[in-house]
């Protein structure tokens, strides 16, 4: 005679994978898409951005826990840090 099942087993689900990070990026100053490949050297403790359409770099600091995402996102960062107090000009539209 055969054992009875239980609920428990047809109640497990197997765990949901983690989506993976993006490791191409917009260039911050050209804006060609997927332009932009992070590196990261665990040996030297360097990380570095650079795009491939505008040859504009990036480097900074890296440890163990570094993802190419948070080397972009430094990058942002200090794109945006230089432009404060900017100010843009732009045309105004005159009226008619």
């Amino acid at each position: 005679m055969g054992k009875r099942k239980s609920r428990s087993s047809k109640s497990m689900a197997a765990p949901k994978k983690a989506p993976k990070l993006d490791t191409l990026f917009t260039c911050p100053f050209c804006g060609y898409p997927d332009a932009v490949e992070c590196r990261i050297n665990l040996k030297d403790r360097i990380a570095k951005a650079s795009c491939r359409i505008c040859s504009d770099t990036y480097f900074t600091s890296a440890h163990a826990l570094t993802a190419p995402v948070d080397v972009y996102s430094d990058w942002i960062d200090a794109c945006e840090l230089a432009n404060e107090g900017v100010r843009r000009c732009r045309p105004r539209l005159v009226e008619v």
